[in-house]
């Protein structure tokens, strides 16, 4: 008796789900109430036409017995003729009337469930953006996209196709229940048997089919999650030819999903099929019952006709419930898995008080700095580095000695667990994200393009660039010469994540777009390696250009990147071992690396 008490209708078998998922609607919603209302009309006037739809037979049903001398369908019409085009008349009109009462209900729900999920989408959207990398690093991206496209996507059409519709039939079948129960007690009473035993029926079933769709969604996720990976490394598949390893993987994945779609689609149908079973058992019950009141004198045999139709009409929402319950079921996994991400909190977000940060002149310091990506392993271990406006300052040190998330921790990517970051003596805690962000300029060693002209890629970070600034920043990066000589000029498509270029086209858009935001403070991680000598020559010109005059941390293990600067600051486990001029710290010349990336 647990699930019956859990949960009353089929729809409430996601109801838990739903519930969760409300607060996310809410603030979509109440832009939407004119529609809704007029839908809620619409489906009223709907309603009241499908209960009227019967009457018109009724008369011509009494009407045609009557006539025939029969006294079980009460006296015979004055002028049947009369009764009989009255009677088609009405019925004409009435369909016509539902029909559009029907359309107008249709749009008005479509077009504000599709307006709120839109929404429900870009916000998903917008908090994936926000969420901090500690959670992006224990997630997949073909799982998150699933949920961004996919779940939504199931949300919007279920809402239109199953979900409306059925509210509709709810209504429906609560009016029909009301008017035969004023027609005939007795019979109304056994239509209503067969409710409760549907009913527990469908909640033991639903919440089956909900597991179930579940973990279907679960391995779609995987699999676009496979995808995904395989296709943005389809360089390395291809040339270590690994192409039959990640088929046989492909094919795993893609098999556990149709294991658990078939389930979902088995358990669904024998929830129709059983509904079936159980409205055949109660309209030969009904029919033979009310056959003997006809005969009873209890009802006219075109009441008996009425009856019938309201209760076939009364079973086709419980058939239809049948068949939505298990897209119903399906909504509600879906439901689960975007709260899952929306319930998120970012752990890197704006103070109360937070302000924003004006005029940096690039006095940085990390005060007693402990960071750790595992609680009880710090990375960082009471860090303490100050360096100066206009200082350019090489980190070194061995992998996991802390460079890398020294430069998370300037941008404000990651914030540390106790100790402080300061710019000019403001603790980035007490300022806004906006404004740390839009004060560092990162140049990473994998130069991310996004799908789109060379214009947008450069001016990304400022949206509102003119062409004089962006082809400026192109100048100081080095590229404004070979994105002329593009088919397009800066107008040129690059292809996602820039493989229409070479790597070293690639790192002076990159550091065009760094130029963009001239920022005070410049994070060079890495952003020489894996170029050729004479693709090195031009990177690092432009990224002389980029950081003349500003506080820059130069993250390298290549010497000579490290003997350009003026300090060089070494890191063993989480400290600084050494800092001082290059020839003080990395000694004589003759060694080429000083530490694997950490």
């Amino acid at each position: 008796m647990a699930e019956p008490r859990a949960s009353r209708t089929s729809v409430r078998a996601a109801g838990r789900a739903f519930s969760r998922f409300w607060p996310h609607l809410r603030h979509h919603v109440r832009p939407e109430r004119r529609l809704l209302v007029l839908g809620s009309l619409a489906m009223l006037a709907e309603v009241a036409m499908r209960l009227l739809e019967p009457w018109p037979l009724k008369y011509v049903v009494d009407g045609i017995v009557a006539s025939t001398g029969s006294s079980v369908a009460g006296p015979a019409p004055a002028n049947l003729p009369v009764v009989l085009l009255l009677a088609a008349g009405s019925l004409l009109v009435i369909v016509l009337l539902r029909a559009g009462a029907a359309y107008a209900m249709t749009v008005c729900f479509a077009l504000a469930g599709n307006r709120v999920l839109t929404g429900v989408r870009a916000d998903l959207y917008d908090h994936l953006q926000r969420l901090s990398l500690r959670f992006h690093d224990g997630s997949t991206t073909g799982d998150l996209v699933t949920r961004l496209t996919g779940d939504v996507g199931r949300l919007k059409e279920v809402s239109v196709t199953a979900m409306l519709p059925m509210l509709g039939n709810v209504v429906t079948l609560a009016g029909m229940i009301v008017v035969v129960a004023i027609l005939d007690p007795v019979l109304a009473l056994v239509m209503l048997v067969v409710l409760p035993v549907f009913l527990l029926t469908s909640t033991r079933l639903s919440r089956r089919i909900r597991h179930v769709s579940r973990d279907q969604r679960k391995a779609d996720g995987q699999l676009a999650s496979l995808a995904t990976e395989t296709l943005s490394a389809v360089k390395v598949v291809q040339a270590y030819s690994l192409e039959d390893r990640m088929r046989a993987g492909f094919a795993r994945s893609n098999t556990s999903s149709l294991r658990e779609g078939v389930r979902a689609k088995r358990l669904a149908a024998g929830l129709e099929r059983s509904t079936d079973v159980l409205v055949g058992a109660a309209t030969a019950v009904v029919l033979y019952v009310g056959a003997q009141r006809v005969l009873d004198g209890a009802l006219t045999p075109g009441e008996l006709t009425v009856f019938l139709t309201y209760l076939k009409a009364a079973f086709k929402p419980m058939r239809d419930l049948a068949k939505y319950t298990g897209r119903i079921a399906q909504a509600g996994a879906s439901a689960e898995r975007v709260v899952e991400v929306l319930d998120q909190r970012p752990e890197v977000v704006d103070a109360s008080w937070a302000r924003p940060l004006h005029r940096v002149r690039g006095d940085v310091r990390f005060e007693d700095v402990w960071f750790s990506y595992v609680p009880g392993l710090p990375v960082l271990r009471g860090l303490d580095l100050a360096v100066r406006p206009g200082e350019r300052v090489a980190i070194v040190g061995a992998s996991g000695a802390g460079k890398s998330s020294l430069a998370a921790l300037l941008s404000r990517l990651r914030d540390p667990e106790s100790g402080a970051v300061r710019f000019d003596g403001h603790n980035l805690r007490d300022l806004t994200l906006d404004s740390v962000r839009r004060s560092v300029a990162v140049v990473l060693q994998e130069s991310v393009l996004f799908r789109g002209t060379v214009r947008e890629n450069i001016a990304a970070a400022v949206p509102d660039a003119t062409d004089e600034q962006v082809e400026r920043a192109a100048r100081v990066a080095g590229a404004h010469a070979f994105v002329t000589a593009l088919p397009d000029g800066y107008d040129t498509v690059v292809g996602e994540r820039g493989g229409t270029l070479s790597g070293g086209q690639r790192q002076r858009l990159a550091i065009a777009r760094a130029a963009m935001l001239d920022a005070p403070v410049v994070v060079l991680d890495e952003a020489m390696t894996g170029l050729d000598e004479q693709t090195e020559h031009e990177v690092v010109d432009a990224l002389g250009r980029l950081t003349r005059g500003r506080t820059t941390f130069v993250i390298t293990h290549d010497l000579d990147a490290a003997r350009d600067c003026d300090r060089v600051v070494r890191l063993e486990d989480g400290r600084v071992a050494a800092s001082g001029p290059p020839h003080v710290v990395l000694g004589p010349a003759g060694q080429k690396e000083v530490g694997s990336r950490g």
